[in-house]
């Protein structure tokens, strides 16, 4: 078995390429990613490393906007699965940087979607995420739900799943698009909240708190989310098409969680509370039933119970340090 993982570098990537390695037979791993410095460049060849020490991991510098490199890689491996995780990340971002999300997002999915479907591959499983939903006033969100994308990352990921969809209607290729939710856990990306927060702490500067922390989030373990990945590589799949929330159905209120922080580090960080930005969701929470039944999951990590782990690893690879 051939496979594929785009942003292999990247939090995810790296954590379901390691899962792949230590765990999977007869197999051969591609790992492909641009490498680029929307955060700690240093962090991404940290893990990069790690999945270089074994001998059936082969690393390719690829930006998917080349579309001539991707074609090649095609046609030089018989690839069988294409995990897409490739993205140009966060909604903030996208005021600053619009077109990173057009070329990454747009261009770059469906250059793969593309090559996928012109070199057979059986199965292309892809990262959506929860923000296609926008706000809304009834939850936990069911992926039947109406969509109201409300910034440029979150209507990129809507895209995608319409790309995704139509070429399912023609194609012999089983196509699985994830809605993540807020995926946490040990090398998780800087510009997210804990992170983010524990930086802030242990460099002793202030920490913005947006919407005065009265915010929820449906925090999702990335070994829930990997254990996830990993059954639907091996499942047979029937249906062309389809959208999974990728969730623990559990929202936490932000302060709460950054008192268990506080109370963790032992350290009084400096906050400085201010108004809701308009562009990101208020909150989140998802229904995770219909991936609970299709793979017979029967429960997810509760945040609560791994933020020592996060905070003892933090510290272990001293990650306030790298640039």
């Amino acid at each position: 078995m051939n496979i594929l993982i785009s942003g292999c570098a990247g939090f995810i990537g790296f954590h379901i390429s390691n899962l792949i390695i230590k765990n999977y037979k007869n197999f051969k791993l591609i790992g492909i990613d641009n490498l680029n410095n929307y955060y700690s460049v240093l962090l991404k060849k940290k893990r990069l490393k790690i999945l270089k020490e074994s001998k059936k991991f082969k690393f390719l510098k690829v930006d998917l906007k080349d579309k001539n490199k991707l074609k090649k890689l095609f046609k030089n491996n018989k690839i069988d699965i294409v995990i897409h995780l490739a993205a140009q990340a966060g909604v903030r971002y996208s005021i600053k940087n619009p077109k990173s999300y057009y070329d990454s997002n747009i261009v770059g999915f469906f250059n793969i979607i593309e090559l996928s479907n012109k070199y057979k591959v059986k199965k292309f499983i892809f990262a959506s995420s929860s923000s296609v939903y926008g706000d809304s006033d009834n939850y936990p969100l069911k992926e039947n739900f109406k969509i109201f994308p409300k910034n440029i990352y979150s209507a990129s990921k809507n895209l995608n799943e319409v790309f995704a969809y139509d070429l399912s209607k023609v194609s012999k290729m089983k196509f699985i698009g994830l809605r993540f939710f807020t995926i946490y856990g040990t090398w998780g990306r800087p510009d997210m909240l804990i992170f983010k927060y524990l930086n802030k702490s242990f460099n002793n500067k202030t920490f913005y708190l947006n919407n005065f922390g009265n915010h929820l989030r449906d925090f999702t373990h990335i070994d829930d989310a990997s254990n996830i990945i990993d059954k639907l590589i091996k499942k047979k799949i029937k249906k062309n098409y389809n959208i999974f929330n990728i969730c623990s159905n559990n929202p936490i209120n932000i302060n709460q969680l950054i008192n268990k922080i506080d109370n963790t580090i032992k350290i009084k960080t400096k906050i400085k509370k201010i108004a809701k930005n308009n562009i990101e969701v208020l909150n989140t929470n998802g229904d995770n039933r219909k991936i609970k039944k299709y793979l017979n999951i029967k429960k997810f990590k509760n945040i609560f119970n791994e933020i020592e782990k996060i905070i003892k690893w933090y510290k272990v690879e001293k990650i306030w340090k790298l640039k």
